[in-house]
């Protein structure tokens, strides 16, 4: 399974005094099992490219499929096909609506087709997951939460659908450190045994680097950087300052200690993993803890 975006352009306010071109020929393939992160500068493009990835929105030109399906189209097949692509937007309280948190997260399943039984399944399961306690949270209404909990259960909505690809749009905002930390987790631990494939698009240069197998880099509604994360962190910093955002604080602290002529393990993901590098490398035997 991909999705594969061709060619495609966007404008909004076409014809209008307020037209604006918020995507330039943008050409890329997602396949099945990938960890994506996107990032630019505000403005760059990145929340419209996203929204096409599930036909929220279409193309002014070229064409978004999946599989070959043109999201576009009003068939079966496209809708199947838009289904199959879950997304969790920066703002949850847009997102939800029910009167209880139980109904709100079973309204996608029961949408899809799935009876109440099955749909129960899924909403306890999507609530652990989220880590909301089922019977804490299931009676109680989404709108007297708080922000960090209705991202929770925007995030178990999507979950509870089953998504192919799941798509996160600034999904820690609203979370508190440990919070986020458990999102996280459970993502990178559902993404790593298969549920789903992960696009993500994150101003925490630390997350993209620890989590995204892939890198995309948006600027002025053009897809300007296309790779490892690491790679494009660490050899093409210019380009990524040029576009308003730099490397991981971690890459470009070592960087900084490599240029004074300290040996360090420039290609780190995280500290723990940076300072049990520097060990080895200085034959020392402290670990990270």
């Amino acid at each position: 399974m991909s999705i594969r975006v061709e060619h495609i352009s966007y404008i909004y306010g076409k014809g209008s005094p307020f037209e604006k071109t918020a995507l330039d020929d943008v050409d890329l393939t997602i396949e099945k099992g990938e960890f994506i992160g996107i990032i630019g500068h505000t403005g760059s493009g990145k929340s419209t490219l996203i929204q096409h990835l599930n036909g929220l929105i279409h193309p002014t030109c070229g064409k978004v499929t999946i599989d070959g399906v043109d999201l576009a189209e009003k068939s079966k097949a496209a809708v199947a096909k838009r289904h199959s692509v879950g997304m969790v937007f920066q703002y949850p309280e847009h997102q939800l609506f029910e009167e209880t948190v139980a109904k709100d997260i079973a309204f996608g399943p029961m949408n899809l087709g799935c009876d109440e039984e099955e749909a129960g399944k899924r909403v306890k399961s999507a609530m652990k997951f989220a880590g909301l306690d089922y019977d804490t949270f299931a009676g109680r209404s989404p709108f007297r939460l708080s922000g960090g909990q209705q991202r929770r259960v925007a995030i178990a909505g999507v979950i509870a659908m089953h998504p192919d690809f799941l798509i996160l749009d600034e999904p820690s905002a609203g979370l508190d450190p440990i919070g986020r930390r458990e999102i996280f987790s459970r993502i990178q631990s559902w993404y790593k045994k298969g549920v789903f494939s992960v696009i993500l698009v994150s101003h925490n240069m630390d997350d993209i680097a620890r989590l995204a197998t892939r890198l995309l880099v948006m600027h002025k509604g053009r897809l300007v950087l296309d790779g490892e994360p690491m790679d494009i962190f660490l050899h093409h910093r210019e380009e990524l300052q040029a576009c308003g955002v730099d490397a991981p604080p971690l890459t470009q602290t070592l960087l900084y200690l490599k240029e004074k002529g300290i040996p360090v393990p420039e290609e780190a993901k995280t500290t723990e993993e940076a300072v049990e590098k520097m060990a080895k490398m200085l034959g020392g035997k402290t670990h990270a803890h």
